[in-house]
C-alpha cells in the first residue's frame, strides 16, 4: 500500500462525501474499468486506449476526463502529447470484477 495520502478524503465531511461520489461514479463503469486497465497495461495516449479498448477516441476522451474527476487518472503533457497515467485511486481496477 502507498503511502501516499488518498486524494478522496477531503478536509471536511461535505468534502469527502463529494469526493467519494465522484470516485464512484467513476469507477462504477464497465467502459472506463476497461480504460483503467488498459492504462495499467501501459496503453497512455487516447489512441492507443482507443485500439485497445475498441471504444471511439472521442468517447474515450470523455471516459478519461470523468475519470479525472473521479482522483483515478492524471494528465501530463509531454512534448507535444497528452498522456494519461493512473493514480494509487486508479489501481483499484485489480480488486473490480473478480
Amino acid at each position: 500500500m502507498s503511502d501516499l495520502p488518498s486524494r478522496t478524503i477531503g478536509d471536511s465531511m461535505e468534502e469527502t462525501k463529494d469526493r467519494h461520489r465522484r470516485y464512484l461514479r467513476a469507477i462504477n463503469n464497465p467502459i472506463r474499468r476497461d480504460i483503467l486497465r488498459s492504462l495499467k497495461e501501459g496503453n497512455d495516449v487516447i489512441e492507443t486506449i482507443s485500439e485497445d479498448t475498441g471504444i471511439n477516441e472521442k468517447n474515450v476522451g470523455w471516459h478519461i476526463r470523468v475519470l479525472i474527476d473521479g482522483f483515478c487518472v492524471e494528465e501530463a503533457n509531454e512534448k507535444d502529447e497528452t498522456k494519461y497515467i493512473l493514480t494509487q485511486e486508479g489501481l483499484v481496477v485489480d480488486y473490480l470484477d473478480k
